[in-house]
């Protein structure tokens, strides 16, 4: 199984902790040279740092902030123009939590904003270098949500949503050039984004946090959460050339949790 990214360069966003960070550690470890997007600098000069480079990599990093289009579309313009992007990992925080009743429209358009269209704007950038270089792959870290909504999240499951559904055009429109697009489905996996749902459930229903836990876990098969590696491993092999005929699809990384195929 060919899983060797060597002289590929990989754009991971979000790349500061969590999923991010750990799909970036997995696409270092596969070969690849991984630029890290996030706002703090202190923490990604750190992870540059414990990246594997055995393979003669250089790993750099992009301070940006998401709720700047602007900004972000000139910092990738100026990295684009010293380097072709061949993997690019979209990945951006959850929005916050709450019934969709009572989101408001700011609420809405700011997820829309983080998501669908930094998103897309990165994604319109990074194209011509992977036509050009003759690979391509785009791998977005989603929710289990796109399939089934969850309780809670609302406004979360409509901007994830949308995101499986931009993704899908993006692929049927990018497989000529042979450029992938699928998404990576994360159930409960153990971040800081997960702690912040415990810690509403618990506010919410005035139960121990140890029962939330424990009720959590059973909700998968496997009866565990996830290590952010696990879904960082699965993001690496869609952007690897094995999966070269992979596109399209939604690939759920969540233990089992989801009851449709």
């Amino acid at each position: 199984m060919d899983l060797n990214l060597s002289g590929k360069n990989a754009l991971v966003c979000g790349s500061s902790k969590g999923i991010g960070k750990a799909t970036a550690i997995e696409l270092a470890a596969l070969g690849a040279n991984v630029t890290l997007v996030s706002r703090s600098a202190h923490i990604m000069i750190d992870i540059v740092r414990e990246l594997d480079q055995s393979q003669g990599q250089r790993h750099d990093f992009l301070v940006a902030d998401f709720t700047d289009t602007g900004d972000l579309q000139r910092k990738i313009k100026g990295l684009i123009a010293t380097k072709n992007i061949h993997i690019l990992i979209n990945n951006t925080g959850g929005p916050a939590a709450g019934p969709i009743l009572k989101a408001n429209t700011e609420e809405l358009l700011q997820a829309f904003n983080n998501h669908v269209i930094c998103s897309h704007l990165l994604t319109q950038a990074v194209v011509p270098g992977m036509i050009q270089d003759g690979y391509g792959r785009i791998v977005n870290i989603i929710s289990t949500s796109v399939k089934a909504p969850l309780d809670n999240l609302g406004v979360s499951n409509t901007v994830r949503a949308a995101m499986g559904n931009w993704a899908k055009t993006m692929a049927n429109e990018l497989g000529t050039h042979r450029i992938t697009v699928n998404n990576v489905l994360p159930g409960f996996t153990a971040t800081e984004r997960l702690q912040e749902i415990i810690d509403l459930k618990v506010q919410k229903t005035g139960m121990p946090e140890e029962i939330v836990i424990q009720d959590m876990k059973k909700e998968a098969p496997i009866g565990r959460f996830a290590d952010p590696s696990e879904i960082g491993a699965a993001a690496a092999f869609l952007a690897s050339p094995a999966a070269a005929y992979i596109t399209g699809i939604n690939l759920p990384v969540d233990g089992g949790r989801l009851k449709n195929l």
